[in-house]
């Protein structure tokens, strides 16, 4: 069944004669020997990039020192503290779990506004954890704002970023909570910037540029950055300048989301190909790349996470848009207006875990 990107089209499950997400024609995947240490390596991506839904699968025994290092490197933040237990949705499904994922990018020129998270993504687990369903939530979404834990903020309609500024973590997850109606199991925050590391460290990612377009914001010293259509092999510098674009594109944010999700699957391809797995060198230098560019909540244990998602493959991640009725303005504010009849029947089903459900209200 197939998902969609931001403006409406289907992002994975497609017919044998369009394009997969990141645009490369669809072939057989080859067949490999079963290999323990390539297993093993495997694991090894997956611990990290979990927290960047670079999830990749494998063993975990051979892995378990590194593992834990890398653990330790990532930074914590106090995710859930005053956000109150009486507010927040009860968890129907014990098995699933719902990670909240917010990116921001400290090094995009454009961002002005302050402490805001420009990337939302609501990311499913389901029960036995064989595939993912990722939920993103643009950031001018005009919902309501609970009170802020020092009283100074919120208790206001106003666009769902404006909650990090407001009261950092803890009320942007009492926000998405209050909006979907789905308890948060844990947060992770990326730093978009650092995917520019992270793809460098990987040698690079191929990703299928729908049309051509011009970046007046870019990395280049020039300021100036030109794609053309079709596929390209991207560098760390490339690949954020083609992520971060909105001012090109009609449809603004919704085209950013879609070259997020595409950028992140194409992180996730070239994580998991043999020329990453096969070369200790370039596979250490990504763990270490994406371990910096991330900070998770207290209580995710990287090793656990690791562990229960053994048996997740890289075919069964599906990204989504939450449902919109498009964008308005809001006295001087340009706002996109959620469709909460639709939204309702998806959130609904991430929180009941229920998967069908989940990609049937997507296809409506």
């Amino acid at each position: 069944m197939d998902g969609q990107s931001a403006d409406g089209h289907p992002v994975d499950g497609k017919p044998a004669d369009e394009k997969p997400a990141d645009g490369r024609p669809t072939e057989a995947a080859p067949v490999e020997k079963p290999v323990r240490r390539r297993h093993r390596v495997r694991r090894i991506v997956l611990i990290c990039a979990i927290v960047l839904v670079v999830l990749v699968a494998g063993g975990v025994t051979a892995a378990g020192l590194y593992v834990h290092s890398v653990d330790k490197s990532v930074k914590r933040v106090n995710a859930f503290s005053g956000v109150p237990e009486q507010s927040r949705p009860v968890k129907v499904a014990a098995d699933a779990e719902n990670l909240l994922l917010l990116g921001s990018d400290t090094r995009d020129p454009n961002n002005t506004g302050g402490s805001r998270s420009d990337t939302i993504i609501l990311a499913h687990l389901p029960k036995g954890h064989g595939s993912a369903q990722l939920v993103s939530i643009p950031r001018d979404t005009w919902v309501h704002v609970p009170r802020s834990q020092d009283g100074k903020h919120g208790n206001v309609d106003a666009k769902i970023n404006a909650a990090y500024a407001w009261g950092g973590v803890p009320l942007v997850v009492q926000t998405v909570e209050s909006f979907t109606g789905v308890r948060i199991d844990h947060v992770v925050l990326v730093d978009f910037s650092g995917f520019k590391e992270i793809i460098d460290a990987l040698g690079g990612v191929d990703i299928y540029v729908d049309k051509a377009f011009t970046s007046t914001h870019s990395l280049d010293p020039s300021n100036i950055r030109h794609f053309n259509q079709g596929m390209q092999r991207m560098n760390g510098a490339q690949a954020l300048d083609y992520s971060r674009e909105r001012y090109a594109f009609a449809d603004g944010d919704f085209a950013r989301i879609q070259h997020q999700q595409q950028m992140i699957k194409a992180v996730l391809d070239k994580a998991a190909s043999a020329g990453v797995l096969g070369n200790p060198a370039r596979l250490n230098s990504f763990v270490r790349a994406t371990a910096k560019a991330v900070q998770v909540d207290q209580t995710l244990s990287l090793v656990s996470q690791a562990t229960e998602l053994r048996n997740l493959r890289s075919g069964n991640l599906t990204f989504f848009t939450s449902p919109s009725k498009g964008t308005g303005q809001v006295g001087d504010q340009s706002v996109v207006f959620a469709d909460t009849a639709k939204a309702k029947v998806l959130f609904n089903a991430v929180r009941d875990d229920n998967v069908p459900a989940i990609m049937a209200a997507m296809k409506q």
